[in-house]
């Protein structure tokens, strides 16, 4: 025995384990155990390439068969594979199809084509514009190209050079181990040029930044926390990269006479002490104008009425919520002497005291403190 560990225990799999399989589990533990996410970290290393040594083993069909023949004599001296691992040929291909996502690999980015950021904008509505709709304009501070060079960062009429470090490739390589790793250029910054002649309105930058002007258009319907993607409308990418996007989120104003509650619109209405004992029609303000509701006689305060679908309309207009009113009974509170009388002759004809809360009450206090 030479001491190594089995290739299929090191991956977590069973002997009969497929190719997917084996990538899948490699992938997960190759993330976890790189060097550049464990820096200094000699363990996570020599797990790095013992894992590696077993995907690359486990992979290729003769040498999982030898392997499941002879196991690690395999590629002793003896072994059909006793020149060992040649991790320079064909692993670069292994390593950037399970490497690709953590790297950020990718053609337009290795190129320092970046996409632009998202940018947010915090809009304030008053309660009818989120409740019926609105367009809105707006002004973005956001980078894009610069018009004197067109983005390409260079005094008209100059070209960038190829950047010495890299060579024009974007990408510098090193060795980690047994492993040729690429990184992007610092110099260019993965662009593959440099600039020796900067355009003088945007300092090289190939971008300025300015106030852009838009028009949002505001669903009926949207709400505090509603947010709307514009699409393209963010920064400027780098080197011809897609721009970001821009996300617009609302906030809204409260209203003097109604308050919402999802898509349903609650109401407080003020009534008198007549009105709610006799019954009445009142006129009750709602999203679309005023309407009449009846009062009927003997309501108490608090009491809620709804009016079917005078709420609001959802933002994909399928759904439209109802109104709800709550009575509020107004208690009098400067009267004449002669309503005074007249309440007391009233009391007394319904048997009624006048006070029959705060009796009840010393009442109480007797029983217990006698």
């Amino acid at each position: 025995m030479n001491g190594k560990k089995d290739y299929y225990e090191l991956l977590g799999l069973g002997r009969t384990a497929g190719e997917e399989e084996i990538k899948k589990a490699y992938r997960k533990l190759a993330l976890k155990y790189h060097p550049d996410r464990n820096p200094g970290d000699k363990q996570a290393e020599e797990k790095f390439k013992e894992i590696s040594e077993a995907y690359q083993v486990l992979t290729d069909s003769e040498k999982r068969a030898q392997y499941d023949q002879f196991g690690h004599a395999a590629f002793g001296t003896e072994g059909p594979f006793r020149g060992g691992f040649d991790f320079s040929s064909g692993f670069e291909d292994i390593f950037g199809d399970i490497f690709g996502e953590f790297f950020g690999a990718g053609a337009a980015k290795r190129r320092g084509r970046v996409r632009g950021n998202d940018l947010r904008y915090n809009l304030t509505l008053n309660f009818e514009e989120a409740v019926f709709g609105a367009e809105k304009k707006i002004k973005i501070p956001r980078q894009g190209p610069c018009d004197t060079c067109h983005g390409s960062g260079s005094k008209p009429g100059s070209s960038p050079r190829a950047c010495p470090t890299c060579r024009g490739q974007g990408q510098v390589s090193f060795q980690q181990g047994f492993f040729n790793v690429s990184r992007t250029c610092n110099q260019c910054r993965g662009q593959g040029t440099i600039i020796t002649d900067p355009c003088a309105s945007c300092s090289g930058a190939g971008y300025v930044r300015r106030l852009h002007t838009l028009s949002v258009k505001i669903p009926p319907g949207v709400d505090s926390g509603s947010r709307l993607k514009l699409r393209g409308e963010g920064e400027g990418g780098a080197a011809g990269g897609a721009p970001g996007d821009l996300y617009v989120v609302i906030q809204v104003e409260p209203h003097p006479l109604f308050v919402r509650d999802g898509l349903d619109i609650i109401c407080e209405v003020p009534i008198s002490f007549a009105q709610a004992a006799l019954g009445t029609e009142i006129d009750v303000p709602t999203l679309e104008g005023k309407v009449k509701m009846k009062i009927p006689s003997g309501t108490q305060s608090g009491k809620v009425f709804r009016l079917k679908g005078k709420g609001v309309r959802d933002v994909q207009g399928y759904h439209q919520g109802d109104q709800h009113v709550k009575v509020a009974v107004e208690t009098p509170s400067h009267l004449t002497a002669r309503q005074k009388e007249l309440l007391k002759e009233f009391a007394a004809l319904g048997g009624e005291d006048v006070n029959p809360l705060s009796k009840g009450f010393f009442d109480k206090v007797k029983q217990i403190f006698g």
